[in-house]
């Protein structure tokens, strides 16, 4: 269930002749018009982004997380978590508001939302389901326009959230209209494309993250990325990253075919701007450095084209903190 400003927001109507999508539709734009969410999203867009580099680790413990991943952290283990590189993904922060506990996702697609949530809530909850503060950024886009990429993924979340029986107290929702701008050419984009949690108070500001920082083995986890969609164990999940438990970065094998390698040799043939134009859901919207990520996915799949090679006997890949904030592998 989900509350606004403390108060149940009132359920969606239940005549059968309503689809599920018109009444997640309806609801995502009952919630983002409510004025405490509009006061809400107007403070966070006054705020200054906070840039993450490498020399930021060194000083608190950050976990990161990228596309389709989440985290679910202890704020007795990590001072920060977050993500950014969203355009039309979206960031669903879930926090505790008595343990401090606190989860983050990168959600890409409406398809990961029902099994993503319940992986979310699954160390952040402990039989408590009334104290779940609910932050949402990213996922740039009219809200008035329902064929955009962002505005199904945000339906299914609100709707998802309003169905489960935990009460979700919604702080933020930095999404679709809220967090759209329109750059130097007349194209639309998010005004923040990340956020950063400080897991022991819980203010989330905008944030972004150099590749120093978006740590640790971050060429193999954009890998996984793309082969999770060939690999029928994460049909419908988030990727497993990271244990709460003992402060490492647990990363879930992953497997991907031939069939994968023999694409992206493909695509690496391709220029620049071809690449922009064909691998993004948004080519107006990526950092500079979308092309180059790419193009290091493609060239590590082509230098290793057998998974085992990366994730021997299918077992994860485990890094653990070091003192000055780094990680190596353990």
């Amino acid at each position: 269930m989900i509350y606004v400003d403390g108060v149940l927001f009132p359920e969606e109507n239940s005549s059968s002749s309503f689809s599920s999508s018109s009444q997640g539709s309806s609801l995502l734009v009952n919630v983002m018009t409510h004025p405490v969410i509009i006061s809400a999203s107007e403070s966070f867009k006054n705020l200054e982004e906070q840039r993450v580099t490498e020399s930021s680790t060194e000083e608190d413990r950050y976990v990161y997380i990228f596309q389709r991943e989440y985290a679910v952290v202890n704020p007795a283990l990590v001072d920060f978590v977050g993500m950014d590189e969203a355009t039309t993904c979206v960031g669903l922060v879930i926090r505790n508001r008595r343990s401090g506990v606190t989860s983050i996702a990168h959600m890409d697609s409406p398809k990961v939302v029902d099994l993503g949530i319940s992986q979310m809530l699954s160390l952040v909850l402990e039989d408590d389901s009334d104290a779940s503060d609910l932050d949402n950024g990213g996922g740039g886009g009219d809200y008035a326009k329902p064929e955009g990429y962002s505005f199904p993924l945000c339906c299914k979340l609100v709707e998802t959230l309003h169905k489960r029986r935990e009460n979700f107290h919604i702080q933020t929702l930095f999404v679709l209209g809220h967090n759209t701008k329109l750059d130097a050419q007349g194209n639309t984009c998010p005004i923040f494309n990340g956020c950063l949690v400080n897991t022991s108070t819980g203010a989330i500001h905008p944030a972004s993250f150099n590749r120093s920082s978006r740590c640790p083995d971050d060429l193999v986890r954009r890998v996984r990325v793309s082969a999770s969609f060939e690999d029928p164990s994460w049909r419908g999940k988030l990727l497993d990253t990271y244990d709460a438990k003992t402060d490492r970065f647990i990363i879930a094998p992953c497997c991907w075919t031939m069939r994968l390698v023999e694409y992206v040799w493909e695509l690496n043939q391709l220029p620049d701007e071809l690449i922009l134009v064909n691998c993004s859901t948004s080519p107006s919207a990526e950092g500079p450095d979308f092309v180059d990520n790419e193009r290091r996915i493609w060239k590590y799949l082509l230098k290793y084209p057998e998974w085992s090679k990366t994730f021997p006997k299918r077992q994860p890949r485990v890094f653990e903190r070091t003192a000055n904030g780094s990680w190596k592998i353990y």
